[in-house]
């Protein structure tokens, strides 16, 4: 009985050795041996470095002065010969680099001037100049003309003037390329007087604050909070690195929901999108929109685990 016990459990083990052999089974792996290949999907990382404004974020409210068209406004209707206005408020957008904005008004015609809102770094004219190759030596060796924007430095700080109508395109509802590089010298001369301290902090972000920081992966040196009709903005920045959270201040809609094919949901809001291209996740919560965006350069991914976790801390403070 003990010599037939015995073979078969030598049998059944043969028959075990030729199993694993032949499914290529291994239950251990040398050292030296490769990996095997990884499944894991591609990391997205964002595209943008300056993404578009929220809509109706045009000057009409925002944080109060000093700002650069208010001061411009007077002297630049004399010179140009047309009615200038500056229409009274200001905001920041999130873009790197993060730049402090207002809007002008030569008759009904808008420009938008933006004034880095951090001394420049060696790349900064580079990234708000990416795309335009037309040179306007009345403003610096570097200044740079679109089709719809300027650039150009201005002692430590960066330029990016903007009119929607286009620059010197025969438009009516344009400015010619004069009245672009006047405003310019205008603004260079300006600017000096009209800089706004680093930090404009609101009590309302400072709970999000040390997640956005362990995104940056440092202490902040701007932060640009502040409330328009009730709705809360919140910019944390370094040199190379934004992030920010904007409520929108009207019922907007999500653009990106009828973008073919759709962007990812995102398991916040009603509904949420994830948008990995673009570091950002956008969601809609009651009657309001939010943006949450994180930036660096270069870019690296920004998971939607990190900006969850990144405006998380302010839902229940501001979002009704």
């Amino acid at each position: 009985m003990t010599v037939r016990r015995s073979a078969a459990a030598r049998l059944l083990l043969a028959l075990l050795l030729v199993f694993l052999t032949t499914a290529g089974c291994s239950v251990a792996r040398r050292a030296d041996q490769a990996r095997p290949p990884s499944s894991r999907p591609p990391v997205v990382v964002p595209t943008v470095v300056a993404p578009p404004q929220p809509e109706s974020l045009d000057g009409t409210a925002g944080a109060p002065g000093p700002q650069v068209c208010t001061a411009i406004s007077a002297g630049l209707g004399k010179e140009l010969g047309v009615k200038v206005t500056a229409k009274p408020f200001a905001w920041s957008d999130a873009g790197l680099p993060a730049l402090d904005l207002c809007t002008l008004l030569l008759d009904d015609r808008p420009v938008q001037i933006g004034i880095s809102a951090l001394p420049k770094q060696p790349d900064s004219l580079s990234r708000l100049a990416s795309g335009l190759n037309r040179a306007v030596p009345e403003l610096g060796p570097d200044a740079r003309l679109g089709a719809a924007r300027m650039v150009f430095a201005a002692g430590d700080r960066v330029i990016r003037i903007t009119s929607p109508g286009g620059i010197d395109r025969s438009t009516a509802t344009g400015i010619d390329r004069a009245k672009a590089v006047a405003i310019g010298r205008a603004v260079r001369a300006a600017v000096p007087a009209v800089l706004r301290g680093a930090r404009q902090a609101d009590s309302a972000c400072q709970v999000s604050t040390s997640v956005a920081e362990r995104f940056v992966g440092a202490q902040v040196q701007l932060r640009r909070d502040y409330r328009v009709k009730g709705a809360l903005t919140c910019i944390w920045g370094t040199f190379d690195a934004t992030v920010s959270i904007v409520e929108s201040f009207y019922p907007d809609t999500i653009p990106e929901a009828a973008t073919t094919p759709p962007p990812a949901f995102a398991p916040i809001g009603a509904p949420g999108y994830y948008l990995p291209d673009q570091g950002e996740l956008v969601f809609r919560e009651g009657r309001r929109v939010v943006r949450v965006t994180g930036l660096t350069a270069p870019a690296r991914p920004v998971s939607l685990d990190t900006l969850i976790g990144i405006v998380g801390p302010l839902l229940p403070l501001f979002i009704r």
